[in-house]
């Protein structure tokens, strides 16, 4: 079960994010899923969880992933950080094939996962690549404090601060080897729903100062169309045994940061949930005027025929 933090009070950096020395000359880059397929065995034999998955995602895209449960999204994301290989097809980086665990990708969970005797910048300084210096390291660790608005608490434990904080945290130390490919899953389900919000805005904002291609899954529909450039829908191969894994692929109109109460996402929103078995109420039809009563006709009275005997 996961549980539920308080929501987090510490201010969030809304403008005058810092620009990252060198961020505009690193290379970004776009993923490519040729064909892809994942099966796992068990008793009944090999049970497919992916098949036939073809996407390309453009360098700097956002890209939600949902589908109802065991349709292979987290499958899906451990594949393209090389957490996993595919039985079939092939995972391009860059143009360049995944083959184990990957450099070019970061990943960040539901939980924040740092280390309970670490400070933040202990926890987020873990994410420098190998061979950083220890000057570059802690200017690195500076800046993306920073970012994510934690320059205040950078010497405080996982225990002292909010779950909020321990996910921006979280952020970034996957940010900290400026990752061709940030790969996020479900990364603020275990939040409470204010703090969630917050964190979608810091989220778009950590990508205007650093661009990279992102890959998010997340059961929240609204999430998904408020964060993402396409969400792209999976289906159950238990329950279409015979298909392929994409149901379909929405484009999300609009410029971010979006009006959370766009119709047009609204009606996305319907188009989600159907496809995901939640079918919207019709709305009710109006009901029929009741007619006026006719006014009751008077009685007639009986006519008598009287018969004269002669």
């Amino acid at each position: 079960m996961t549980s539920t933090v308080h929501v987090d009070s510490a201010p969030v950096a809304r403008s005058g994010l810092p620009e990252r020395h060198g961020s505009s000359s690193t290379p970004r880059s776009g993923v490519r899923l040729e064909s892809i397929a994942r099966s796992f065995p068990s008793a009944q034999g090999a049970r497919d969880v992916l098949r036939g998955l073809d996407l390309d995602l453009p360098s700097g895209e956002i890209l939600a992933v949902v589908g109802p449960s065991g349709c292979g999204k987290s499958t899906l994301l451990r594949l393209v950080a090389g957490l996993d290989s595919p039985t079939e097809g092939l995972i391009r980086i860059g143009g360049t094939a995944i083959r184990g665990t990957d450099p070019r990708t970061a990943v960040a969970f539901q939980e924040p996962r740092l280390l309970p005797w670490r400070t933040l910048e202990h926890n987020v300084a873990l994410g420098l690549p190998r061979g950083t210096g220890r000057r570059e390291g802690r200017e690195r660790v500076r800046e993306l404090l920073q970012l994510v608005g934690l320059e205040h608490a950078a010497t405080q434990r996982p225990r002292e601060v909010s779950g909020g904080m321990a996910q921006r945290a979280s952020l970034a130390r996957a940010l900290a080897r400026s990752p061709e490919v940030l790969l996020l899953d479900e990364p603020f389900g275990a939040l409470d729903a204010l703090t969630r919000l917050r964190m979608q805005d810091l989220l778009l904002e950590i990508h205007a100062a650093e661009p990279t291609t992102v890959l998010v899954v997340t059961h929240d529909v609204e999430e998904a169309l408020y964060l993402a450039d396409r969400v792209l829908l999976l289906r159950s191969l238990l329950e279409d045994p015979a298909a392929d894994s994409i149901a379909r692929t929405l484009e999300v109109p609009g410029a971010r940061p979006r009006d959370r109460a766009d119709r047009s996402l609204a009606e996305l929103r319907v188009e989600l949930l159907a496809g995901l078995g939640v079918h919207s109420p019709q709305p009710a039809q109006p009901a029929q005027p009741v007619q006026p009563a006719q006014p009751a006709q008077p009685i007639q009275p009986a006519q008598t025929t009287t018969e004269i005997s002669s």
